[in-house]
């Protein structure tokens, strides 16, 4: 047990290391992806060091937007996250991963996530499992080292899978989204890194932290080497205009959701009574098992927000002046965090408070 805290670090240790920042491009649904690309463009110019995709399938298709992103930038690290394992095989994930970071100069990150029962119900594949998480990684390096692959279990049955072809340096990293603490041990026992969802508090972060960490050792890996990227909701300066849309609409999606929702509270440390009290109000009863985030609108999921305690998101996310904003990001910086992914808004309205973040962490 000794060995084992001394191998853990300190998230305090983490305060004087360099933290990157990066922000996602095209939140949200999107009819349009072609505005990710001066989105991405405007983070680069922000001096932001990564672009993250979170993929939706419709006009939001990783690959796609990946490639797209590589061309258009030289700089930052372009991340999915994330994305799933269900609906694309190996052979296809571990194609996409080194073609995207031969693309892009070795800049790509492969997120990976398990996503809600209710869309592998709809959508007729198997949900994902912790297990089949841990062994599709240990299947993607192994293909990446250019090893033959020889699989069945709970991932699936593939007698023989090959890469003739691998690009010259190193394979993506993978991470993994993670709020519960099965799933923070499953990134620090098999993957690079972990991304904690957002609406973690400063205090639900550093839980995380020492979790993934604790994981990492357990399993005699170094836990130093497993990064922790923190998604954190942003409204610097804006209007309640712009705070519902970019936070509150948000956040009233996530909570509604069964098992997410749920583990954000657990996490928080907040009381499940009032996370049942929000559940019952009369709009998202009438949705029974439908996601709010697909069926109501962004009015009126800003709406449910009333019936949560205000604590909850004022706890939970970045909100205010870009003063204030920046100094709450130091916050889960010195939580352990080694970086932060900006969520809500994106391209030129989080470029001032990419500055004054850096202006914080530098002490200015």
């Amino acid at each position: 047990m000794e060995r084992l805290r001394e191998a853990v670090i300190d998230a305090r240790s983490h305060q004087d290391k360099p933290g990157g920042l990066g922000c996602y491009v095209l939140p949200g649904g999107v009819s349009d992806p072609r505005a990710g690309l001066d989105q991405a463009r405007a983070a680069e110019r922000a001096g932001m060091d990564a672009v993250w995709i979170g993929e939706r399938y419709d006009t939001k298709d990783l690959p796609s937007l990946a490639g797209a992103l590589s061309q258009v930038t030289s700089r930052v690290r372009i991340g999915a996250a994330v994305t799933h394992t269900g609906l694309r095989h190996p052979m296809v994930l571990a194609s996409m991963g080194q073609t995207l970071q031969a693309l892009s100069g070795g800049r790509f990150v492969l997120g990976l996530g398990r996503s809600a029962n209710w869309r592998w119900d709809a959508y007729g594949v198997p949900a994902p499992t912790l297990r089949t998480l841990a062994d599709s990684a240990s299947i993607l390096r192994r293909l990446w080292a250019g090893e033959t692959v020889s699989y069945e279990g709970p991932a699936g049955r593939f007698p023989s899978l090959r890469l003739p072809q691998r690009i010259e340096g190193e394979a993506p990293p993978l991470l993994l989204a993670a709020v519960g603490p099965r799933t923070l041990d499953v990134a620090g026992e098999s993957y690079d890194g972990v991304i904690l969802h957002p609406f973690l508090t400063v205090e639900g972060v550093q839980a995380s932290v020492r979790r993934v960490r604790e994981a990492a050792a357990r399993a005699g890996r170094d836990p130093g080497r497993v990064r922790v990227a923190a998604a954190v909701v942003v409204a610097p300066d804006a209007t309640p205009a712009e705070e519902d849309l970019a936070i509150r609409a948000r956040a009233a999606g996530y909570f509604s959701v069964r098992g997410l929702g749920d583990a954000l509270v657990r996490a928080n440390g907040w009381a499940e009574g009032d996370l049942a009290a929000y559940r019952a109000q009369p709009s998202l009863t009438a949705l029974g098992d439908l996601p709010a985030d697909k069926h109501l609108g962004r009015e009126e999921l800003a709406a449910l927000c009333a019936g949560m305690p205000a604590h909850w998101i004022a706890s939970s996310s970045a909100l205010g002046d870009t003063e204030a904003c920046a100094r709450r990001l130091a916050e889960y910086r010195a939580a352990g965090a080694d970086e932060l992914i900006l969520h809500g808004m994106v391209g030129e309205r989080v470029a001032p408070l990419a500055a004054r973040y850096a202006g914080v962490r530098g002490g200015r």
